[in-house]
């Protein structure tokens, strides 16, 4: 029986993780995350089952739709509903602290990731979405993605440290990511696999 126990069902993951604000980070902004915090995304930090167990619970307590533009799945239109991580900087003691999971749809993450749309050649795409979703005039989107960028390059002048307890409180395994130093190099191997993808 012990040989069976890898395929035994875990338990759900609550609606609510410990210490999760769902308030925190509402709405449609580009939210960049540092080069130096690369790869230290939710997915590439838990196991596989973990995973599904949480991308489960995000999409069902939001009802099966984005929680910023309310649009639904359509896989017709390649418009997914994709887990994102709101985090917290804290520049005094250098952390990096999970605070929310949410779910969106792949053009408010297009959006969201808007430094990562550009390199994938969607920059025009994710600024019209933000635009439509936010009622931002197209001067108030340049200077917010602007803003973002800069924000973004003093974030990623520094190491930071994870703080993942609110997914470790649940009960979710983790896996260890890349070495600070080491997350950029990983970074532009994934980026050029997915250029030549």
């Amino acid at each position: 029986m012990t040989d069976l126990e890898r395929w035994a069902a875990l338990p759900d993951v609550p609606d609510l993780l410990p210490g999760e604000d769902r308030a925190f980070g509402a709405g449609l902004f580009v939210d960049l995350v540092p080069s130096s915090c690369w790869f230290t995304n939710v997915r590439s930090c838990v196991a596989r089952r973990d995973w599904e167990r949480l991308r489960r619970m995000i999409t069902g307590r939001a009802g099966q739709r984005c929680e910023i533009c309310g649009n639904r799945e359509d896989r017709g239109s390649r418009r997914w509903l994709e887990a994102h991580e709101r985090w917290a900087y804290d520049d005094r003691t250098r952390t990096q602290a999970l605070r929310r999971l949410i779910c969106l749809c792949t053009d408010c993450h297009t959006a969201t990731h808007f430094g990562l749309a550009q390199l994938r050649g969607v920059g025009d795409r994710a600024m019209a979405h933000l635009r439509q979703v936010t009622g931002m005039s197209t001067a108030d989107a340049e200077a917010h993605v602007e803003a973002a960028f800069e924000l973004w390059h003093r974030r990623s002048a520094v190491t930071w440290t994870l703080d993942l307890t609110m997914l470790t409180s649940a009960g979710i395994t983790l896996n260890p990511p890349p070495d600070a130093d080491q997350r950029p190099a990983v970074a532009e191997e994934n980026l050029r696999q997915q250029r030549e993808f």
